[in-house]
């Protein structure tokens, strides 16, 4: 076996906010449904009971959008699931999504998954906002969807518990790691960053959880900030860029549109 040298050059720290413009809806456990009739609930804190954003729904969202964007080939099943995995180290190294997100476990080729997506918590103020609202369930509301028997036109209704339009969830973190090393082509780290952003994008125009083509789960990333830390002073965290909802009505896009300056300012940081 060849002995493979692989070092942390540094890390990309992408912190923003997710506002839900439309009710959003990440399911959670059944159990105990029949106390409130809500056929669909949403997953929540165990500690806090505040509904949240898991970080492997929000990486597994952009990753399958990046797949589909890329025209990746549906090749790996995991669990009830297919997606995208390369298996050759050839393939590997034509797949950003590879690069980004990992390959499972099968796989000829191996390389440090890039990407680490955190939890996300719903905000203080949000939480007061809707506990003073009174809201059907703690923090969330029911809708009810009904569906027609297309034979008989009986209707079957059904209750959806979802976080209400205009919540915020913060701070949303996604950290992308750069390495250097044999056989790793550090050259492209910043096309494998802007990628991922090309992933929030689609994110944006496309939803977020479930029931999203009934109208639920449509998203934006606000108050967008990129920070850096250098493997040559780890201790210390440089701010790269920041946008705040106030001073733009499409804070991604123009962080997309910034890019360039961006990359700049990393790369100073990295080789600083």
């Amino acid at each position: 076996m060849d002995n493979k040298t692989i070092k942390l050059k540094g890390r990309i720290f992408l912190v923003f906010d997710i506002k839900t413009n439309t009710g959003l809806h990440i399911g959670g456990s059944d159990e105990g449904i029949s106390i409130g009739g809500v056929d669909k609930t949403v997953i929540r804190d165990r500690l806090t009971n505040r509904p949240y954003i898991p970080g492997s729904s929000l990486r597994g969202k952009v990753r399958s959008l990046l797949e589909k964007y890329s025209g990746a080939p549906q090749n790996t099943s995991v669990g009830n699931v297919t997606i995208h995995s390369c298996k050759t180290q050839a393939d590997y190294d034509n797949s950003l999504v590879c690069q980004v997100f990992g390959v499972t476990g099968d796989a000829e080729c191996s390389s440090p998954t890039r990407l680490i997506v955190r939890d996300v918590q719903m905000s203080q103020k949000s939480a007061d906002d809707l506990n003073a609202l009174r809201t059907d369930l703690p923090y969330t509301e029911v809708k009810t969807e009904v569906a027609i028997d297309r034979v008989t036109s009986a209707a079957n209704p059904r209750q959806m518990e979802r976080v209400p339009a205009g919540t915020t969830f913060g701070d949303a973190e996604m950290i992308f790691s750069l390495y250097e090393g044999d056989g790793i082509d550090s050259s492209r780290d910043m096309e494998r960053f802007k990628f991922l952003l090309t992933g929030l994008q689609l994110l944006e125009d496309d939803y977020l959880g479930g029931l999203g083509s009934r109208g639920s789960g449509k998203v934006r990333l606000d108050n967008i900030k990129v920070k850096v830390k250098s493997s040559k002073n780890y201790d210390q965290a440089h701010d790269v860029y920041a946008v705040s909802a106030a001073e733009s009505d499409a804070p991604l896009s123009q962080l997309v549109a910034n890019f360039a300056k961006v990359t700049d300012e990393i790369t100073k940081v990295l080789n600083g």
